[in-house]
């Protein structure tokens, strides 16, 4: 889908394995990270009075964060739509209640952890904070979960209905759910990049904004593409700098990827990575879209990102792919002409 107008990121703020709230990844990144990883988190008691950070679960302080940050950056303080993406939503409460509820039966339960076990409980938080009341909805549909809520932001915007979107990915990792994460086989491959928690919200607007990071030129999410459809419409993205793709280390998913790019016209355009900085998660390709977004803005990215072909110095456009099993995604971001 190319959109009929064009539509800027304005911010873009993370909390993730790396250092939180500022772009220290792009020259002194935390290398060589394995197995089980928790993000880095920042002062909370900055936003939030204790009583509050002591009712909500991690994984909401960090929407908090993020999502009061982003708006504080682009200026926004009320945005028409707030769209969440999340893959396992709120574990750490959802584990919280039902060890109590095997343990406890059903007397003594506390209600806080159900009510924050819910996937869109961290949308509603948001909106609730910011008294916003348009426009909200939550995405969970796995390792497209990000792809999805974004391609929701761009069309509503493209059809005109809003003027700006708030758009954010979360997901938490706990050990029980690593472990068995792990046992089915979405991580423990040998070569496989370390696990990932994400918070990252994005602001999206359809007005011109010469402040603007980035604009999104093109975003499609496929399921099952025949072959020669999806070459098709690779042919149609065209001037790309350079390709950021999801690769992880582990064999089939790494294959997928070499064989999409195969499908382009210039197979030999350069292929950068981010899992390796960021590790794996279902919502890991928002963090992919955080990282092209400061590629572009900034023109910079470290060296553990190169994976191949020769990257031009100035980096004025990048198309992200991401795959899962059956399913693919597409999104081109170019620079804002001035």
């Amino acid at each position: 889908m190319k959109p009929n107008i064009p539509i800027y990121i304005t911010a873009a703020c993370q909390i993730s394995i790396q250092e939180p709230l500022c772009d220290k990844w792009m020259s002194e990144p935390r290398l060589g990270l394995s197995g089980y990883n928790e993000a880095i988190d920042p002062v909370f008691k900055e936003w939030m009075s204790p009583g509050e950070a002591r009712r909500l679960g991690k994984i909401m302080k960090r929407a908090v964060v993020t999502s009061a940050e982003c708006m504080k950056a682009s200026g926004i303080t009320m945005p028409d739509a707030i769209i969440t993406a999340t893959g396992l939503g709120c574990v750490k409460n959802t584990e919280l209640f039902l060890t109590d509820l095997c343990t406890q039966g059903e007397s003594l339960l506390k209600p806080t952890q159900f009510m924050q076990s819910t996937h869109n409980t961290i949308s509603s938080l948001i909106a609730i904070l910011n008294k916003c009341h348009g426009y909200n909805v939550t995405y969970a549909q796995g390792d497209m979960s990000a792809d999805v809520a974004l391609l929701d932001a761009v069309t509503q915007l493209s059809l005109g209905d809003i003027k700006t979107a708030l758009v954010g990915a979360h997901d938490e990792m706990t050990p029980n759910y690593y472990t068995l994460l792990n046992r089915s086989g979405y991580y423990g491959h040998e070569s496989m990049v370390s696990s990932g928690e994400v918070a990252v919200s994005f602001m999206l607007s359809s007005n011109a904004d010469r402040e603007a990071l980035c604009l999104i030129d093109d975003i499609a999410v496929f399921y099952k593409p025949a072959t020669e459809s999806l070459r098709a419409y690779l042919t149609t993205i065209s001037n790309v700098d350079c390709i950021l793709a999801g690769y992880n280390g582990k064999p089939e998913n790494d294959m997928l990827y070499d064989n999409i790019i195969s499908l382009r016209d210039n197979p030999d355009t350069p292929v950068l990575q981010y899992k390796n900085l960021f590790g794996e998660s279902m919502t890991a390709s928002a963090l992919g879209l955080y990282a092209a977004v400061r590629i572009i803005s900034t023109g910079n990215f470290h060296n553990s990102m190169y994976r191949s072909g020769s990257v031009p110095a100035n980096i004025n456009s990048v198309l992200i792919i991401n795959a899962s099993g059956n399913d693919i995604s597409l999104m081109k971001l170019s620079k804002v002409s001035l």
